[in-house]
C-alpha cells in the first residue's frame, strides 16, 4: 500500500506541477516551475534564479544530496526502493503488465501458450499501454522546458521547436526500454547508487533485514508439527519469488536489493496463514538483530555523528540560499572587454576598445539608467545602437522590465599619451535607488610595454 501511495504522489507532482500557475507580473512568466532558456532564467515558485545565480542551483542540490545521504543512513536505499524514477516508473510497467497478462504464473503460461488472438491481444495491448506511459513521460518533460498549455497545444500541429520533439521522442525510448525491458537492471549495472550506499550506512542503519535470530533453524512445515525446537521460517521462499532482482534476502544484504520491501509483504502473508507473528522480515538494524540473537536487548540510534553533520550541513546550506534570495540586489552590471582584437588603431592616431555592457533588471518595471566613464584623459564613448549628443559625458540606457540588455560600448582615447594598459572605470547610475555601479576595466594601445 506504501509504494501505491508513494507511487501515485511522485507521479502526481511529475504530471501535474507544470500546469501550476504562480503570478508574477505582467509579461513575466507564471509557470511555477519552469526552465525558461530563451528568458535565461529558472523559476521555482517564489525563487527565481538568474544565470549568475547558477551557484544557488548547486546549494539545491548539495542540500538535496545531504538529503539523500541522511535518508540513506537512517534507513538504507528507501530512495531506490519507492522514489527513484526507475522503480516508480517500472512499478507502473509491471502493473499494466499484471493487468493484461496476470500475475507471474499467469504470464509464463501464456509465454508457453501458442500464438492465437487472444494472446496477440494481451502483448499487443501491453506494450500499446506501455508506448502511451512512455510518451506522456517524455511529452511532461518538455513541459518544464516551455509555457505547458502553449507547447501542449503546438506540439501537436507541427508548431512546436525541434528540441522539444527530440527529447519527448529521448525520453519516450528510454523510458519504454528501460522500465519495460531491462528494471531492475538498471539497478544492478547502470547506477552507481548501489556502490555508493554501502558508505553511507553502517550497523545502525534501518534496512530491510531477515531476522534470523527469530527465523533460524528454518524448515519445511509438516503437517501437524509446531514451532518447538525450530525458528518461524518455513523456507517457502516466498521472499525470494517476489523479488525483483531474484535475491535471497536471507542471505543478508547484497548490492542488488533496491529495498523494495515486497518481501516484508510476502513473508507477513505467511507468516499470518501459519498463525506466527508477523515481522520475520521488517526494517531492523544488523546491530539490533545481533543483539536479539546474543540474547540482549536491541538498541536504535537515529542520532548518530553521521545523520547529525547531514541535517546540520542541510540546515546550513538552506540558511545560506535563503539569505541570498533574501538581500538579492535588483539591478547587476558585467563589463566584458572584447579579447580579439583588444584594440583598433584609428587613422588618426585614437586607439578604440570594444565592450559589453550587460546589466540585469530584476525588477518588475522598465528602468533607465545612466552611463559614464572616467580614468582616461581625452576619453569619449559611444553605443552601438543608440544616439548620443554631441560633447554629453554620459548616456541614458533603457533597460526592459525584468531581464538581461546587452550593450555594445565603444571608447576612443588619444593612444599616444596612454601606456600599453590603462585602467577605465564604467559606471551606470540605478534609477530606483539613486545608486552608483563602478566597474573597472583594461583600456589597451599599443603604447610602451
Amino acid at each position: 500500500m506504501v509504494k501505491w501511495v508513494v507511487m501515485a504522489l511522485t507521479l502526481g507532482v511529475y504530471y501535474i506541477v507544470p500546469w501550476i500557475r504562480w503570478p508574477r507580473g505582467e509579461g513575466i512568466p507564471d509557470q511555477a516551475v519552469l526552465a525558461d532558456f530563451a528568458g535565461e532564467k529558472f523559476y521555482f515558485f517564489f525563487i527565481t534564479i538568474w544565470p549568475q545565480e547558477i551557484f544557488y542551483l548547486a546549494g539545491l542540490l548539495i542540500v538535496a544530496t545531504f538529503g539523500l545521504f541522511l535518508v540513506t543512513s537512517l534507513l538504507g536505499r528507501v530512495w531506490c526502493g519507492y522514489t527513484c524514477p526507475q522503480t516508480v516508473w517500472t512499478d507502473l510497467y509491471i502493473w499494466v503488465e499484471r493487468a493484461f497478462e496476470g500475475d507471474r504464473a499467469a504470464r509464463m503460461r501464456l509465454d508457453k501458450a501458442p500464438w492465437s488472438l487472444n494472446k496477440a491481444a494481451r502483448k499487443i495491448g501491453k506494450h500499446i499501454v506501455w508506448l502511451i506511459i512512455a510518451f506522456l513521460t517524455g511529452g511532461a518533460l518538455i513541459l518544464y522546458w516551455h509555457d505547458a498549455p502553449t507547447i501542449a497545444r503546438t506540439f501537436f500541429t507541427g508548431q512546436a521547436p525541434l528540441t522539444a520533439y527530440f527529447f519527448a521522442g529521448m525520453l519516450t525510448l528510454t523510458t519504454y526500454f528501460l522500465a519495460g525491458w531491462m528494471r531492475e537492471q538498471v539497478c544492478t549495472y547502470m547506477c552507481p547508487w548501489p556502490r555508493i550506499q554501502g558508505a553511507l550506512t553502517d550497523e545502525y542503519a534501518l534496512n530491510v533485514t531477515y531476522r534470523y535470530d527469530r527465523g533460524e533453524p528454518r524448515a519445511p512445515l509438516r503437517k501437524e508439527q509446531g514451532f518447538e525446537g525450530r525458528g518461524d521460517c518455513i523456507d517457502c521462499k516466498q521472499c525470494v519469488q517476489v523479488c525483483p532482482m531474484g535475491i535471497d534476502i536471507r542471505d543478508g544484504a547484497q548490492l542488488e536489493c533496491i529495498h523494495c520491501a515486497l518481501c516484508i509483504d510476502a513473508c507477513d502473508d505467511i507468516m499470518t496463514r501459519v498463525g506466527r507473528p508477523t515481522g520475520l522480515i521488517a526494517y531492523d538494524t544488523d546491530l539490533a538483530v545481533a543483539t536479539r540473537a546474543a540474547g540482549g536487548k536491541p538498541v536504535y540510534k537515529l542520532l548518530r555523528t553521521r545523520t547529525v553533520l547531514y541535517a546540520v550541513l542541510m540546515v546550513a546550506i538552506s540558511a545560506l540560499i535563503l539569505v541570498g534570495l533574501a538581500k538579492e540586489p535588483t539591478f547587476e552590471i558585467n563589463v566584458l572587454k572584447d579579447r580579439s582584437p583588444p584594440f583598433v588603431q584609428l587613422a588618426n592616431g585614437d586607439v578604440r576598445n570594444g565592450y559589453t555592457l550587460k546589466l540585469v533588471n530584476k525588477a518588475t518595471t522598465a528602468r533607465d539608467t545612466m552611463v559614464s566613464i572616467s580614468g582616461l584623459p581625452g576619453a569619449k564613448f559611444e553605443i552601438i545602437g543608440l544616439s548620443k549628443p554631441d560633447g554629453a559625458q554620459e548616456m541614458e540606457l533603457p533597460l526592459e522590465q525584468y531581464g538581461v540588455d546587452r550593450f555594445r560600448l565603444l571608447v576612443t582615447a588619444p593612444g599616444a599619451s596612454l601606456p600599453h594598459r590603462s585602467s577605465l572605470d564604467i559606471t551606470v547610475v540605478d534609477p530606483l535607488t539613486g545608486e552608483s555601479h563602478t566597474r573597472s576595466a583594461a583600456f589597451m594601445t599599443a603604447g610602451a610595454k
